[in-house]
């Protein structure tokens, strides 16, 4: 049976070498995340905020189309009693 690396020989130098690269892309890595989760977690604040300020804003808003539709049956009620006066 043939050694299947053939005249390559690998020292544990090699591999301790590697294995400490790969652990600080590893942390780079885990860094990257923890920025990320923080980016996440001001968006998801941000996001709170704009609710409630919509949800304000749509509070506020409710009022006009029934001031709307009290004006105009208000207005029609002094165009009935203006026509039945003989005003018109």
């Amino acid at each position: 049976m043939s050694d299947p690396l053939g005249p390559v020989t690998i020292g544990a130098r090699e591999i301790y070498d590697l294995l400490l690269a790969t652990d600080r892309k590893v942390d780079n890595i885990r860094a990257e995340v923890a920025q990320v989760a923080s980016g996440h977690g001001e968006l998801v604040a941000d996001h709170a905020d704009h609710e409630a300020r919509i949800r304000a804003l749509e509070r506020g808003r409710w009022p006009l189309p029934s001031v709307a539709a009290l004006i105009a049956l208000a207005s029609l009620v002094l165009a009935v009693l203006s026509f039945t006066r003989g005003g018109g």
